[in-house]
């Protein structure tokens, strides 16, 4: 048994009741805590109206902690946690269980949402629990509702075999009478898996220990389920604004990326966007780290909403308003509202609540639900501070307790209480228990349904494009960061051809990546040495590419209903910005507008449209043709060159100039042959290759939306080491040969066949690496350090160097390492591998632009050993 568990056991009710007593004085004597009404009668505002909240057992039968403590872990089982109802918010009101009929008190309930008439309650709920299953085999979480007038509990999804598919969490109605809330099933992302050869499986989330959850909606009955959103991994608690706008908190997880950030969208799952807290995670306790969840929107338009760390044994954090229609970050306004200086976010109360390790005077808030009944009051799911002294008792916080460095902290306590923050005070409704965690609480008060946002329905174009499941994504100009033209000398200097070549543009193309779905271990039980060097970056494939127009503007198809990123491309087909560490989506038909990229080590945000006004006009009139280009494209007003050349396609050719490629293709279709001659086009194509291409020959012929480019290092960049690159005069005659592995290059012996020293101590030759045996030694030479070698008595052996000697006299020999020539950061980090092949390297003209582009595009995602799960053998 636990310290914890141990100081609780055996408290009865009535001492819980008088520790609370106590608390309240202790905590109305603190100038800094909030007052705490103490012999008063209960908070009057929502008397006339129940409550429902959740309760259950913090401990399991052994007295270990059952509660889940980290955000990032969902699929939980609190076995004995049900959903209670008061008729009114009273301390004297009677609870009654209504969920104990179907978990016969062996279940587990959360994400509990009332409807706007408040006569339904909706929420999760698993179980009962069979100790006769393996956890994989327990009953799954389902959406259930209840009837307050009637008291009828009925589950959603009324098929078993539908109900079992997933696991459902955190629903919420949406004004149209439909429920959004967030699952396993990723309906739709395991269709797309079909459409791609591979088999149905829900996706791990980004850390591969559990299925993501992203957000589907619902009929009433269950029926028109489908998926909306399309993260790699958690969206959750979802609500709905006002506005009709979906609000939820999204795990954001590419790469290095890990927070929990507030996002916004239509219900139908168009217009995805930040809404706040990107920029914003060190505002806990002394800058630490928070995450922000259980978000609600303010009767004033601000935003409750939670903040704690991922991992929070108490179970809670701060609670605070955020300003979300003037800021998108704490200190960062929208465009509209420049100069304002924030902070957006602010405590809600002024108690001392700390968001770190240590005691918090103030306690700590689980949840909140803000009442709109005119008083801005708020039920919350409130602990109150307590520590276990010397004795082992539990005892509330004083500032001398919490000085004292021999005391801890106590379990929590929550209950319900009734926050008025004109007044300062908490009121108690539901009396926290020992052992008992009570955490989701709604009123069910009436209130305004929020405006209804119906589904949009694509036409013309957009039409076309839903047809071929695909939309669009189009960037007003790559040269605007973060609001900033910075391009040289000017956007509008680069998009005039008198003015700039297309080889004195550092943009040409555009690359459009997508994550690759992870399945669990019991259908491919994948080693970190499946993937890269960093694992963070996970499997990518790449979707196409698309020529950057001279003024930095994009407008292209792209794959809708998957998780996308793009980069930006030089000349040679290498990233030069930033890896893009937040997923985009697009819907059907949607288009996906922005102005332009970002620059991580700016500090800014810039995922939410309005962050930053466009510095880039466009054309700046109708009917005229850009400064020195061909009459071909006539712009309309404001039009970036993309959208002018996509326009004048769609009336053309079919709309040909929106479509990607695998391929990446340049053709300057700009310059007006009259100023200057046109610039030569750029070509790499994988048909030129002499190896395995990384896509279908299909996608090479034509583009559409299942297109995929996938590189394994095995299969596609191995074999260039072994290609034949013998160079032969006129005659015949073999006058050189370059092949990599040949004897005298890069292989462990010289052209005689006798053992040698790899060339600049770089072995390309096949076979499995004596360090890592699931991975060939020449892809761990490339791309980790190794020690360097030499011949000794006609055999390959370390070379080790005396380093001295250690307190005994005996020598220190060590290995001496050889940095790799290639890096998982990218292609234009690999600087030691294509130097070489530049022109005046020591390798120029040995590898082919083609070769080189495919091997840059490996290393530009990540430098991953496979990019296909499936592709892993099975051991």
């Amino acid at each position: 048994m636990s310290d914890r568990a141990r100081a609780c056991d055996g408290l009865s009710r009535a001492a819980v009741i008088l520790l609370v007593g106590v608390v309240v004085a202790a905590c109305s004597r603190n100038d800094s805590s909030v007052g705490v009404g103490s012999g008063q009668a209960p908070d009057p505002v929502a008397l006339d109206f129940p409550i429902a909240y959740t309760k259950g057992p913090l401990f399991d039968d052994q007295m270990q902690l059952q509660v889940n403590t980290d955000l990032r872990t969902l699929t939980r089982f609190d076995v004995g946690t049900d959903l209670y109802l008061l008729d009114r918010a009273s301390p004297s009101a009677t609870e009654k269980n209504i969920t104990f009929p179907v978990t016969q008190g062996k279940g587990d309930v959360q994400g509990v949402d009332i409807s706007a008439d408040g006569k339904r309650v909706l929420f999760a709920m698993r179980g009962p629990f069979d100790p006769n299953l393996a956890a994989k085999d327990q009953p799954t979480w389902n959406i259930w509702e209840y009837d307050i007038p009637s008291g009828s509990l009925r589950r959603i999804i009324s098929s078993d075999l539908i109900a079992e598919a997933g696991q459902d969490i955190s629903p919420h109605y949406l004004p149209d009478g439909r429920i959004i809330f967030a699952s396993t099933r990723q309906q739709r992302s395991k269709a797309i898996l079909l459409d791609e050869g591979k088999p149905q499986f829900s996706a791990l989330e980004e850390d591969r220990k559990e299925p993501a959850y992203v957000l589907h909606v619902m009929d009433s009955d269950g029926g028109n389920l489908h998926q909306v959103s399309f993260n790699q991994s958690h969206d959750l608690d979802p609500t709905v604004l006002a506005d009709g706008k979906v609000l939820f908190s999204r795990w954001d997880h590419a790469g290095a990326v890990d927070a929990i950030n507030l996002y916004e969208m239509n219900p139908d799952g168009t217009q995805l966007q930040l809404l706040y807290g990107a920029r914003s995670h060190q505002t806990g306790t002394n800058g630490g780290e928070v995450e922000f969840v259980d978000p609600h929107e303010m009767a004033d338009g601000k935003i409750m909403t939670v903040i704690r760390p991922f991992d929070q044994p108490d179970l809670g954090g701060d609670l605070v308003t955020i300003d979300t229609g003037t800021y998108v970050e704490n200190t960062q306004p929208l465009a509209a509202d420049a100069g304002m200086s924030g902070p957006a976010q602010v405590s809600a109360t002024q108690s001392r609540v700390r968001t770190d390790a240590l005691p918090s005077p103030g306690g700590h808030f689980s949840s909140a639900f803000p009442l709109w009944d005119g008083t801005n009051r708020v039920l919350v799911s409130w602990s109150m501070c307590r520590l276990i002294d010397s004795n082992n008792m539990i005892v509330p916080c004083t500032d001398q307790l919490l000085a004292d460095p021999n005391v801890q902290t106590a379990p929590p306590l929550y209950g319900i209480w009734m926050y008025d923050p004109a007044k300062q005070t908490l009121l108690p409704v539901v009396v926290g228990e020992e052992g008992v965690f009570i955490g989701d609480v709604v009123a069910a008060q009436p209130r305004g349904n929020p405006q209804v946002i119906v589904d949009s329905t694509p036409i013309g174009l957009g039409a076309n494009l839903a047809a071929d499941d695909a939309g669009i994504l189009d960037i007003r100009s790559v040269y605007d960061v973060d609001g900033a033209d910075t391009a040289n000398p000017s956007i509008d200097a680069l998009a005039d051809p008198a003015q700039t070549t297309a080889a004195q543009r550092p943009a040409r193309f555009l690359r459009i990546v997508k994550a690759v779905s992870i399945p669990d271990k019991d259908l491919v039980n994948l080693k970190n040495t499946a993937f890269g060097p960093d694992t963070r970056q996970g499997m990518r494939e790449i979707v196409g590419y698309a020529p950057i127009e001279p003024d930095g503007s994009v407008r292209v198809e792209v794959p809708a209903n998957v998780a996308l990123a793009v980069s930006v491309l030089d000349a040679n087909g290498r990233r030069i910005s930033p890896r893009h560490q937040n997923w985009l989506q697009v819907r059907p038909g949607e288009e996906v507008k922005c102005n332009g990229c970002h620059a991580p080590q700016s500090g800014l945000s810039h995922g939410r449209p309005g962050s930053f006004d466009s510095v880039y006009a466009g054309a700046p009139s109708t009917g005229v043709p850009f400064a020195n280009t061909v009459s071909t494209f006539i712009p309309d007003f404001g039009e970036t060159m993309a959208e002018t050349r996509t326009r004048v396609s769609c009336q053309t050719d079919n709309c040909a100039a929106l479509k990607p490629s695998v391929d990446l293709l340049y053709q300057d279709v700009w310059t007006d042959p009259a100023v200057r001659t046109p610039d030569a086009p750029l070509e790499y194509r994988y048909k030129n290759l002499t190896t395995p291409a990384p896509t279908s020959l299909s996608c090479m012929t034509s583009w559409t939306s299942l297109c995929r480019i996938v590189v394994d290092y095995e299969t596609n960049i191995h074999p260039l080491w072994s290609v034949d690159r013998k160079v032969v005069d006129a005659s015949g005659a073999v006058t050189a040969d370059h092949t990599c592995t040949q004897g005298g290059c890069h292989a462990p012996v010289d052209a005689m066949s006798n053992t040698a020293v790899p060339a600049a101590q770089l072995n390309l030759t096949d076979g499995l690496s004596p360090v890592q045996m699931d991975q060939f030694n020449a892809y761990r030479q490339l791309l980790f350090t190794h020690n360097e070698q030499e011949v000794v008595n006609g055999a390959l052996q370390d070379v080790v160097v005396n380093q001295g000697v250690d307190a005994n006299g005996n020598p220190i020999l060590v290995n001496v390492p050889i940095p790799p020539p290639m890096s998982a950061a990218g292609a234009n980090a690999s600087t030691r591998f294509f130097s070489v092949f530049a022109a005046g390297g020591s390798h120029a003209g040995y590898m082919t632009p083609d070769e080189l582009r495919l091997i840059a595009e490996w290393l530009d995602i990540g430098a991953q050993y496979y990019n296909n799960p499936f592709d892993v053998p099975v051991n």
